[in-house]
């Protein structure tokens, strides 16, 4: 009998099956080999003569059995030997008791077992195949011996039911089982099915196992489902057969009630199963999966895996330290094969997804449609992952999935963390995916997934081998080189980070990143800092290998110093100055516990040296490029506190304390020598009591010496002129070096704080016209300087605690907000002037800031009592607001991202917002002057003798000066959570002016800053909360108050940029990363604590933020304009989004409502208007709806109470009901409506033949109410038909029909027999508003506005599918005679004929249509009076006859 598996032998090649000889052809054996055959043979039974004579020599001991002759020839010839044996069928016994002797052996069992040898002879050529079976499987083809060889070795297998089988031993068990695998014929199968089962109920588990996954290769296709369903009945009476009977199961045919039936049972055990043989159970549940219930098999089996399970042996592994090493390699070997199952699991999936392509696609849906946050697992990443890995047409869908996942917070970058962490060896085989897709996330406009993009890089880098780390760093320099600003900034901060945890594995692949230095054109002053950090990192932190970098770099840098391109020595600068700090840091020395000086070598002391030196002389000549040198050191020592070595910058620190009161500080004289264009007076003296060795800052003499060097082009420069541009620099570097050599004092220096300054007289109202342009140029520049000189000096002493200082910085805030008052006037009067530059480590502006327009960005640096007019400013810029559609928001930035106080624009105080990168920058610790209340300043006489006690307290203007700032720095470094960035930006200047400090800072630090401010915020609001409320009352009770508006409109600008605040800091996404939880808890608690002091420690998060919404709503009372109502209310959907419950809901619809329903009026009695109050408007109207639990009834209630109203009132009246519903804001109203009506019939479910009468009569009536609003909003179209309204309605026109084409007419399809009546009325309500919508694009052609024609061909092609989806569900009825076609006429809104032909061929038309007008009355079956109004609605809607083709 010829084998189902034939197996060649690999040593000999050369020979050749022969199966197929004739069967007259005779083995040919020598009569030599005859003789030694036969020798022995007197003593061979029955048995041992037949085999001899059939072609096989039984051997003894190792040697395996002989056969000369084919398998086949052998079995004949056995056969009939038997058959004609004189005994027969007695022989047959005598055979099956001598094979039974034979066996007896276990050396002559075991080859009886094993396959035969070909017989080989030297010159001869074997007859046989290389490979043939074993003697007992060669038996069991000879049906005459088969039953008797079977019971035979069924009985022999309880002989080794105890046997242990060692390393190399003999599994005679399996050896039997094996025999009976793949026969050709089995005379009795059922017998020996039977037997085997119950051999399998009284063997041992390892015999057991071995027969049952040897059952599919046994059975007989019949026999399948018996033995399946015994099987499944076995696999429920315990778990220790677990894996064989679903290996067993898994190859055979179950029909699908069975397979559903275990593939439950198996999804039951998958979370308490031994992880060995979870790959096994996943690979039956996976197996034959069919499309139809895909999506539901994967989804449980998603929510059952949990990988936590196989992390435990190496956590374990990491917290046991103090084991024994016997157990500590046990516990390793554990985690190995730990780590092994996964893999095993992970490519079960693996080859699922690649050969089942309805598990890869459902494996994709079942994640998708997860959407708690918490449902998400490291499993699911891993399975995207492997998806997008092993099939391409996968990939696009899977990357959709992932980015959709990462933008909702449902894949955190924890999860991202634990994936490598946990399965590093599982996720390597993706990495060219990994690399794929962490390329692609950082091309992406969201900044949640630009963020797990970096991730991915950095946890590939520190996860996986040399080749994927060098891959990793190639992709980061090659996103470094791209020249995309979003690429090269996160690809930089990657670097940075693997630097600085993983410096020595990056040093390795330095050769790579130093290839950025070909590519930093365009790269700007921060990213260079950040490059030059990391390559000065590489090249310090080790000695010797670094040296090359360092070359590298001081030929670059000399390269760039010694340009005479202005950018090209900035760089050079920056570079420089990162060099020296990497240079002068102090090395860690020992174990590292402590910070020391190493004993530097004469060479590193030699490159430090040659650097400053090199730095000094190019900068001396250019004070821009000086001024720039003193920022970016005094910037190094104060990032570096603590860590720089200054002995080795002593020498530099010796000239700068001689050089700065050389240069800028002069002894105060009553007169001051010397010509100028204004006469020299010191003002703004804090220190008068000091007549002695009294100094004042030589600003005037000083500024007059540089417009002069202006003029005479410099002609001595060899003499080393001090510019005034240096003047807040060297300060800067100056109290930085000096806090940091004497351990944060400022003593030394503190006579700077309150020395007057050389000016002259600012009396300037009335005189600035009598002033020439030299004149009027100069004494801005003045005012400049002084002001940035004033910003450093409170930046410089801000933190001082003592009384005395206290007073005097907030003296300097005053100064401040008094001198940019005047400075305000003095730019009026002096259009085209240029600035001295403040921020010198930015490109050069590229456009002049203009006084007399509206400046691009915030109004910053608090201008004192420049809210005067500010309102007015909105109604100047609100004119023509209702003839133009300047309100949509789809067009704008929405509100959380506009500019918060672009309602000063109109002023020209306020136009000192375009100024900002003129000012020096405030530091963050600067804001910790807003803890301060009252004050006292002692003002001494000279006999030092308290002479008077003057209150100095935090005004308005100071404190709007410093939320004003403080807003600004939260709205550029606190990303909000909703923020998406635009995918092509327009080419702008270097983003970062003016936050060169703040940028040192990562987001959470800054957040950490604003944190610990909430306590003083918190009691500023509530003061602002307080105020309004008494000009309320007081509002109230006089009939004729009189308001101080300046002050009302300062007040209400502080209370805006107070919730603005609190807005930036409550909106930031970074809250939603769980390192952050903390932080949040912190910051809730302070507002907490304000309605419950003490007594929120302990208090869960979720009622945190219930304490936190309750405080925040109190202040609705007195928001006193709309723009703080709007932030008020994006404040608490920030705050209620953490998570957002029914109540807060509800109460965020009240909220809006009651702020929509509310009068809005300016103190001067104006009500308030604008393109800024109608953005807001929108935002709040969304809010009310979305928030609002029926919307179609919040929509009915303004388009049918508070439209009549405003219809019915005067030209500038406003609905009654709804004070902010005007005819300015209408196309607010109505854009809101239009759009929330159509997205809320989506949510309507679609009809379905399975709905009962009352779901569906349920469902009708929702569509008859929106319908009916639809209805009314299209008509008022004929009052207000302005363009911005008949754009909205043609485009949410088509919308609408749209959706209920899509959802509505398949419920008409099944209630129409049931409800004909309200189908009728629905149908007829919506024919009247596509005949309008019909009329509209009938409006749009006769104005050829193309805006509004651009609607028209999708609309009319909407109408046209409406008129055949409402034939075809009259003909789905059997009603179709109810349907009819007439020839609709062209009109415009007022319902009038367009007459666009000769007067005959419209006699014709109209003679046409009074002929086919009115619809005949057809009675369908089930007397349904039908004709009207299904025939009613395609004559308004039908597009393509003659009447419509005119146009």
């Amino acid at each position: 009998m010829v084998s189902k598996r034939k197996l060649s032998k690999a040593d000999a090649p050369e020979e050749s099956c022969k199966a197929d000889l004739p069967k007259t052809k005779k083995s040919r054996i020598s009569d030599k080999e005859k003789a030694s055959a036969y020798s022995g043979v007197e003593n061979e039974g029955v048995f041992e003569e037949l085999l001899r004579t059939s072609g096989i020599v039984l051997k003894s001991g190792e040697g395996q059995n002989e056969i000369a002759v084919d398998q086949m020839a052998f079995q004949k010839k056995l056969c009939l030997a038997l058959e004609k044996h004189p005994t027969y069928p007695d022989v047959v016994k005598q055979f099956i008791s001598g094979l039974e002797s034979h066996i007896k052996d276990r050396n002559q069992f075991k080859n009886c077992l094993l396959p035969c040898t070909p017989v080989r002879t030297e010159g001869s050529r074997t007859l046989v195949h290389s490979y043939c079976e074993s003697l007992i499987k060669l038996l069991l083809g000879i049906k005459t011996l088969q039953p008797a060889v079977i019971t035979l070795l069924l009985e022999k297998i309880p002989e080794f039911f105890f046997d242990i089988v060692g390393t190399f031993g003999t599994n005679f068990p399996r050896l039997i089982v094996n025999q009976f695998k793949w026969l050709d014929r089995l005379l009795d199968s059922q017998d020996l099915i039977k037997k085997l089962m119950q051999m399998v109920s009284v063997s041992p588990i390892p015999i057991q196992h071995d027969i049952i996954t040897s059952l599919p290769e046994i059975l007989e296709d019949s026999q399948q489902s018996e033995v399946a369903r015994e099987l499944s009945c076995l696999l429920k009476q315990g778990r220790r057969l677990t894996v064989p009977i679903l290996d067993a199961l898994s190859r055979l045919d179950l029909d699908a009630d069975l397979l559903a039936e275990v593939r439950q049972y198996a999804m039951t055990i998958v979370p308490s199963v031994k992880l060995e043989d979870l790959p096994v159970v996943v690979k039956f549940i996976l197996h034959n999966v069919k499309a139809a219930d895909a999506v539901e098999v994967i989804s449980d089996l998603r929510k059952s895996l949990d990988l936590s399970s196989c992390v435990l042996p190496l956590q374990m592994l990491g917290s046991q330290k103090k084991l024994k090493s016997q157990v500590q390699a046990s516990s390793s070997s554990q985690v190995t094969t730990s780590q092994n199952c996964v893999k095993l699991l992970f490519d079960v999936i693996k080859l699922a997804v690649r050969f089942q392509k309805d598990v890869s696609e459902a494996w994709v849906k079942a994640i998708e449609n997860s959407t708690s946050v918490s449902d998400h697992k490291v499993l699911d990443l891993i399975v995207l992952l492997l998806i997008h890995s092993t099939n391409t047409k996968n990939r696009k869908q899977t990357e959709k999935v992932l980015r959709s996942k990462i933008r909702l917070g449902c894949m955190p970058e924890q999860l991202l963390q634990n994936a490598f962490q946990n399965h590093a060896t599982v996720i390597k085989d993706f990495f060219p995916s990994i690399l794929a897709l962490a390329q692609m996330f950082l091309h992406s406009a969201h900044p949640a997934i630009v963020s797990f993009g970096s991730c991915m890089y950095k946890q590939a880098f520190a996860a996986f081998d040399s080749y994927c780390q060098q891959e990793v760093v190639t992709a980061l320099v090659t996103h470094v080189c791209s020249g995309n600003e979003t690429e090269l900034d996160i690809s930089l901060d990657v670097l940075t980070d693997l630097v600085m945890l993983h410096t020595s594995l990056l040093m390795r692949y330095a050769t790579f990143v130093k290839t950025i230095l070909d590519s930093t054109q365009k790269l700007n002053p921060c990213q260079i800092r950040k490059l030059f950090y990391i390559l000065s990192t590489l090249a310090f932190s080790q000695r010797q290998e670094g040296s090359y970098i360092q070359d590298d770099m001081h030929m670059v840098i000399r390269k760039w110093l010694s340009s005479t391109v202005p950018n090209h020595k900035q760089m050079g600068i920056i570079g420089a100055v990162t060099m020296i700090g990497s240079v002068a840091l102090k090395r860690n020395e020992g174990d590292g516990s402590s910070l020391e000086r190493p004993e530097l070598n004469s060479e590193r002391d030699g490159q430090l040296s040659t650097l400053l030196d090199l730095v000094g002389f190019c900068c001396e000549q250019t004070p821009e490029v000086l001024a720039l040198y003193y920022d970016e050191l005094a910037s190094l020592i104060e990032k570096q506190k603590g860590k720089l070595d200054l002995q080795l910058l002593e020498e530099f620190g010796k000239s700068l304390v001689e050089d700065f009161p050389g240069d800028f500080v002069v002894d105060l004289n009553p007169t001051v020598d010397g010509s100028f264009l204004f006469p020299v007076k010191p003002l703004y003296n804090l220190d008068e009591d000091e007549s002695q060795g009294a100094i004042a800052i030589n600003l005037l003499p000083l500024v007059s010496q540089s417009e002069l060097g202006k003029v005479t082009d410099g002609s001595n420069q060899s003499t080393r002129i001090a510019s005034p541009l240096c003047l807040s620099p060297c300060f800067r570097l100056l109290r930085l070096y000096t806090a940091e050599q004497n351990s944060g004092s400022l003593e030394e220096i503190d006579a700077l704080l309150g020395c007057p300054l050389y000016l002259t007289d600012l009396e300037v109202e009335g005189k600035l016209d009598s002033l020439s342009k030299q004149e009027r140029e100069f004494l801005c520049s003045l005012l400049f300087y002084a002001l940035n000189w004033f910003r450093e000096v409170v930046n410089a002493f801000c933190q001082q605690q003592e009384a005395e200082m206290k007073g005097k910085v907030l003296t300097r805030l005053q100064n401040i907000t008094e001198l940019q008052n005047m400075l305000g006037k003095c730019l009026a009067a002096t259009p085209g002037y240029v600035p001295p530059p403040a921020s010198f480590d930015s490109e050069a502006l590229e456009a002049v800031p203009s006084i007399n327009a509206v400046g691009p960005g915030r109004k910053r640096n608090g201008k004192k009592k420049k809210a005067d007019g500010s309102k007015a400013s909105s109604a100047d810029r609100s004119q023509g607001d209702d003839s133009s559609e300047g309100n949509q928001p789809d067009t704008e930035l929405s509100e959380l991202e506009k500019p918060a106080a672009e309602r000063e624009a109109g002023h020209p105080l306020a136009q000192l917002q375009s100024y900002r990168p003129y000012f020096r920058e405030l530091d963050l610790e600067v804001f910790t002057v807003l803890h301060c209340g009252l004050l006292t300043k002692s003002v001494l006489d000279t006999e030092m003798h308290t002479e008077a006690r003057e209150v100095v307290q935090l005004g308005p203007s100071e404190l709007y000066f410093l939320l004003d700032d403080l807003c600004w720095k939260l709205e550029h470094v606190l990303t909000p959570g909703s923020t998406r960035r635009v995918p092509f930006p327009k080419e702008r200047g270097y983003k970062d002016i003016g936050f060169s400090h703040l940028c040192q800072r990562s987001p959470k630090e800054v957040a950490m800053c604003v944190v610990k401010l909430l306590k003083p915020l918190c009691s500023h609001m509530e003061n602002m909360h307080n105020y309004f409320q008494v000009i309320m009352q007081n509002r109230d009770v006089e009939d004729d108050p009189r308001v101080n508006i300046q002050e009302h409109q300062l007040m209400s600008s502080c209370y805006q940029q107070l919730l603005l605040t609190f807005r930036s800091l409550f909106a930031w996404n970074g809250f939603s990363q769980p390192e952050n939880t903390d932080l949040l808890r912190s910051a809730l608690q302070v507002l907490a604590d304000r309605l419950k002091p003490g007594e929120t420690e302990f208090l869960p998060l979720e009622e945190l933020i219930s304490e936190n919404f309750h405080y925040l709503l109190n202040f609705q009372q007195s928001v006193p304009s709309f723009h703080c109502a709007f932030i008020l209310t994006q404040l608490l959907i920030a705050i209620a989004e953490k998570p957002m419950t029914g109540w807060k809901k509800e109460k965020m619809a009240s909220l809006a409502k009651q702020f929509l329903c509310q009068s809005w009026v300016k103190p001067s009695g104006e009500r308030e208007k604008g393109s800024q109050f109608n953005s807001a408007l929108h935002t709040l109207l969304c809010v009310y709806l979305e928030h609002t639990d029926n919307i179609l009834k919040a929509i009915e209630e303004i388009s049918s109470v508070g439209v009549p109203e405003l219809i019915n009132s005067a030209k500038d009246g406003c609905s009654s009901t709804y004070p902010t519903l005007s005819r300015q804001t209408f196309p607010v109203f109505f854009r809101v409506m239009m759009a929330q009506l159509e997205s809320s019939v989506k949510s309507i479910p679609a009809g379905k033949p399975s709905d009962s009468s009352e779901v569906q009569l349920e469902k009708l009536l929702q569509w008859n109410i929106a319908v009916r609003n639809f209805h009314i909003l299209i008509n008022l179209v004929k009052v207000f038909d302005s363009r911005p309204v008949l754009s909205i309605c043609l485009k949410y026109g088509r919308l609408f029909v749209e959706a209920f084409l899509k959802l509505a007419m398949p419920l008409l399809d099944y209630s129409f027999k049931k409800h004909r009546d309200d189908v009728q009325s629905l149908l007829k309500t919506l024919q009247l508003s596509t005949r309008q919508l019909h009329h509209m694009c009938g409006h749009s052609k006769i104005r050829q506005d193309i805006g509004l024609t651009n609607h028209v061909p999708l609309l009319k092609k909407s109408l046209e599918q409406f008129v055949y989806r409402v034939k075809a569900m009259l003909a789905f009825n059997h009603c179709q005679e109810a349907f009819w076609v007439g020839i609709l006429k062209n009109r415009d809104l007022q319902g009038e004929e367009i007459l666009t032909q000769a007067s005959e061929e419209r006699d014709s038309e109209e003679e046409e249509e009074e002929s086919a007008g009115s619809p005949a009355e057809v009675q369908p079956p089930e007397a349904l009076p039908a004709g009207r109004a299904a025939g009613a609605e395609p004559r308004a809607a039908m597009p393509g006859v003659a009447g419509q083709r005119r146009l």
